[in-house]
């Protein structure tokens, strides 16, 4: 049997075998499997655990005060397993049968050791506050058709090419207050000894209008006009702001816009606004606004939550389906966000246009789900890491930014996503739809429907 185990089950088995030899048993035990699992817990395995505060040091207590067997004076390196330990490991092998996997995972173990009600596990577990059913649930959905496919197909779609030198001042100044927001630091510039703007007038120039909810939360995080232009004084170089070129802004400065760019759409707005340079600087980490951040003891997440909830709040349709596509993302145990991902994110937004022509076309969110895993099927682990975009994915955002602009529309709505998302005949979101039945007319007429005046 043992050779259809993954080398996180095996791990667990031998570490089972060691923790029982270390309490001098004479079998492995069901209780010494949970132990191992828990010592063996990675990914959403060791979250499970963390989120009811369980630790080796307590679950091992809570095991010894109602199991006698653990204390023995075995002491051989190689313990067999009792019955009951070898019924888990069979029913871990029914449990990979059933979930169409050809090898078992270290889920199914765990699935299999919780199942178990004739060991005291689950007393041990609940004693500490575990809850059995939302964890069975969890981990059910992890081994459900857990194909291992780490290759995602847009990944090294490269027809889309960053280009560093894209100029967004155009598009920013579409925006009437962040145009009014540069009016005011073309001021501060002609006003200072130098020809090329920075940070520091841009920043300068946002925290001028204390009215604004922008300045109120700098204010908040410790950031004031007063504070900002007192450090401003003391700088006599602006060597952070430079590298290599000069331009309109200072190099700093336009990567600032460039990010600010790309918040915007992420954060599902059409337009430029101040707080999203904010952000944009903040990513960048340099420059002569940054420094003075730094000198204020200002803590960028902090800094950024505060900035980005307000945002949140308005609760804009793009930015409630990009988080619910990272969150799919991480369900299927990747870092890769496709437009699979976005086309799971609009379904699962449920209330915006987009949805509404998908739900008229008999497309739902179960089947979706079952068809983009067959599509690129699951990763190995959870990820902690930044959920990154593919190109293609990135080129749909784009789009979508375009066709809102066009609608004249402050907002990306799940319209212009799903319509951006039929601009990419080849994309898998695309796939996905083909494999459901519906097709690129279908969906541009459902979206003409509902934005024909009434």
């Amino acid at each position: 049997m043992f050779e259809k185990f993954t080398e996180k089950a095996i791990n667990v088995v031998s570490t089972s075998q060691e923790i029982a030899n270390g309490f001098g048993s004479k079998q492995v035990c069901p209780e010494h499997i949970l132990l191992a699992l828990l010592r063996e817990a990675k990914g959403i395995s060791l979250k499970i655990f963390k989120s009811y505060d369980i630790t080796y040091e307590k679950l091992e207590r809570n095991i010894i005060k109602d199991h006698k067997i653990l204390n023995g004076t075995n002491g051989s390196e190689t313990l067999s397993f009792s019955n009951e330990s070898k019924e888990i490991l069979k029913k871990s092998l029914d449990l990979a049968n059933k979930s169409g996997n050809p090898t078992i995972l270290y889920e199914h173990l765990f699935l299999s050791v919780i199942s178990d009600k004739k060991s005291t596990n689950v007393k041990a577990l609940e004693n500490l506050g575990f809850d059995m059913y939302k964890s069975k649930n969890l981990l059910e959905k992890l081994v459900q058709k857990k194909t291992k496919k780490m290759y995602h197909p847009e990944i090294d779609d490269n027809k889309d090419i960053d280009n560093p030198n894209a100029n967004p001042v155009d598009t920013i100044f579409d925006n009437e207050e962040t145009a009014k927001l540069f009016s005011k630091a073309a001021v501060k510039l002609s006003a200072s000894n130098y020809e090329i703007m920075g940070t520091e007038q841009i920043i300068a120039s946002i925290l001028e209008d204390k009215d604004s909810q922008l300045s109120q939360i700098l204010s908040q995080n410790g950031i004031t006009e007063e504070k900002f232009n007192e450090k401003l004084e003391k700088i006599s170089s602006r060597q952070s702001e430079y590298e290599d070129r000069q331009i309109i802004f200072t190099p700093n400065a336009f990567r600032a816009m460039n990010l600010a760019l790309q918040t915007a759409k992420e954060l599902g707005s059409s337009v430029v606004l101040p707080e999203h340079i904010v952000l944009g600087l903040l990513k960048t980490k340099r420059g002569v606004a940054y420094d003075i951040f730094k000198e204020l003891k200002v803590i960028d997440d902090d800094l950024a939550h505060s900035i980005i909830k307000p945002i949140e709040k308005q609760m804009p349709e793009t930015l409630t389906i990009l988080r619910l596509a990272k969150e799919e993302a991480r369900r299927l145990g990747r870092n890769i966000v496709g437009t699979e991902m976005f086309l799971l994110g609009i379904i699962g937004e449920a209330t915006g246009v987009g949805a509404k022509v998908l739900n008229e076309l008999e497309i739902n969110i179960k089947d979706a789900r079952k068809t983009v895993e067959n599509l690129i099927g699951f990763g190995d682990e959870y990820f902690e890491t930044e959920i990154i975009f593919t190109k293609r994915a990135k080129r749909v955002l784009e789009t979508a930014w375009e066709l809102a602009k066009k609608d004249n529309k402050t907002k990306i709505e799940s319209s212009h996503m799903l319509a951006a998302l039929t601009t990419e005949p080849d994309s898998l979101a695309m796939k996905a739809l083909e494999q459901l039945g519906v097709d690129a007319v279908e969906i541009k007429e459902g979206i003409k429907k509902y934005n024909r005046p009434d």
